[in-house]
């Protein structure tokens, strides 16, 4: 072996560890994010009044799960400059120097292309339409434009992770009717106050950023209001849900217990000062976040078990 092949190898070996592999384009999808779309969607589906063939049930689940990883990618090339200053993005793929920005963007143009079309062509034209204004509203209104923008992204930008019940109705019945809105507004009114939540403890990110999220702009304090007056106001909804078409004793059980919870982690973040908060360092904001989670997960959850007992008269207000 020649001098130049022997120190030519440990550039090469570094080279090929550089080189992004299948789970820097994984993450790319924001798995978790997606998760949480794969699994409202099929509620959304599930609840329909109509039945759908398993396979296309499955179909119509993976393309939406594909779109909105498409979506995630998206936002990533677009944001790759503020996740290389936050903390808590900094290790994604393109900041990490993983995937370049330009493959992220031909990445997740190329999935919204393929996830639109095949929708469309596995369910209908609608669904397939309605799955690419979503895409449209996450990357542009959103991620583009309302971000950077207003202290209001997150509460108007979250229509655009509250779509994928709409969704998954649509791909099963072709339509819309008041159930899937009820779906969408439940999913909308919780992620503000599950986001802001999240801004309390790491408002340092969104202030080195230059995001203006409400942390930033109106101070924690008014925060903490908005994060009580959303509670509440998601609260009725929510237990309104419980007499709808998609609610039954299940749905008004789950929700009862935990808007209980909600509403009490809420008036708890309301009443702290930030000296307490530092003290202990956001332990009860966190805590209100990691409930957040399951509580909007337990919600459509119940909505899944109500929808599976209605053909055997169980579910529902029967």
């Amino acid at each position: 072996m020649s001098d130049a092949s022997i120190n030519a190898s440990p550039s090469r070996i570094a080279s090929r560890q550089d080189e992004a592999g299948f789970g820097d384009y994984f993450a790319l999808l924001k798995p978790r994010v997606m998760s949480l779309v794969v699994f409202t969607a099929l509620v959304g589906l599930v609840a329909a009044p109509v039945p759908v063939h398993p396979f296309i049930a499955f179909c119509a689940i993976l393309f939406i799960a594909i779109g909105g990883g498409a979506s995630g990618a998206l936002n990533m090339w677009w944001d790759s400059d503020i996740d290389r200053i936050m903390k808590r993005t900094r290790k994604r793929p393109i900041p990490a120097g993983k995937v370049e920005p330009g493959e992220a963007m031909a990445f997740g143009l190329a999935l919204s292309g393929l996830s639109v079309m095949m929708l469309g062509l596995a369910t209908n034209v609608f669904a397939g339409a309605f799955l690419a204004f979503t895409i449209f509203f996450y990357v542009v209104i959103y991620t583009m434009w309302l971000k950077r923008t207003t202290p209001q992204n997150i509460v108007i930008g979250g229509a655009a992770g509250a779509f994928p019940p709409v969704i998954g109705w649509i791909a099963a019945t072709g339509d819309m009717s008041v159930e899937p809105w009820l779906m969408f507004a439940l999913t909308f009114m919780w992620t503000p106050p599950h986001f802001w939540a999240l801004a309390l403890f790491m408002r340092s990110d969104y202030d080195d950023a230059g995001v203006p999220m409400l942390t930033v702009t109106h101070g924690r304090r008014a925060t903490r209001v908005h994060i009580l007056v959303y509670t509440i106001l998601l609260a009725l909804l929510a237990l309104g849900t419980a007499f709808s078409d998609i609610g039954g004793p299940v749905y008004l059980a789950v929700a009862l217990v935990l808007n209980a919870l909600f509403l009490m982690g809420a008036i708890r973040i309301w009443r702290r000062d930030e000296a307490a908060s530092e003290a202990d360092n956001f332990r009860t904001e966190r805590g209100f976040f990691k409930l957040s989670l399951l509580y909007l997960f337990l919600h459509f959850g119940a909505i899944l078990v109500e929808a599976i007992l209605k053909p055997y008269g169980l579910g529902g207000w029967q």
